[in-house]
């Protein structure tokens, strides 16, 4: 597994890691420290460090292969992007065929490419859609 493969399934299921293990991970993958650095900050052996990463992965892969999380996301983020594509490409094809309504596919446009990530942002922050979420979506009971 390369890095980026291992972000990717730290990013979605890192939350599952023991703390030790996020923090290990973290040193390593994030802020770029070698196994010698981590196991010194530690105060553990080099091996324990390697045996922390590579049991990590190792874990990572299984939840992923059980969930599909990872997985999923990507697939669905192609099949907008392809549904994105194809609708700006029916745009043009449309307001070369009816030039009166230039302004309005100009706003269609607009809305293809548009970036949410601010609107998305606003959304999370309002406590109404966190409550929604929370109720949707309960925080899973440890233990």
């Amino acid at each position: 597994m390369n890095k980026i493969e291992f972000m990717r399934l730290w990013d979605a299921y890192s939350g599952l890691l023991t703390p030790t293990q996020r923090e290990i991970t973290d040193l390593y993958f994030n802020l770029d420290l070698t196994m010698s650095e981590i196991a010194e900050q530690k105060g553990i052996s080099r091996q324990a460090v390697s045996d922390c990463l590579n049991g990590c992965k190792k874990q990572l892969e299984e939840w992923e292969s059980k969930l599909n999380f990872v997985s999923a996301s990507a697939e669905y983020g192609l099949q907008v992007s392809f549904m994105t594509t194809d609708a700006e490409r029916w745009a043009e094809k449309f307001k070369a065929a009816h030039p009166d309504l230039t302004a309005e596919v100009a706003e269609l446009e607009e809305i293809l490419s548009k970036d949410y990530s601010g609107e998305v942002g606003a959304a999370l922050a309002d406590p109404c859609v966190r409550a929604v979420m929370k109720k949707d979506f309960p925080p899973r009971q440890s233990g």
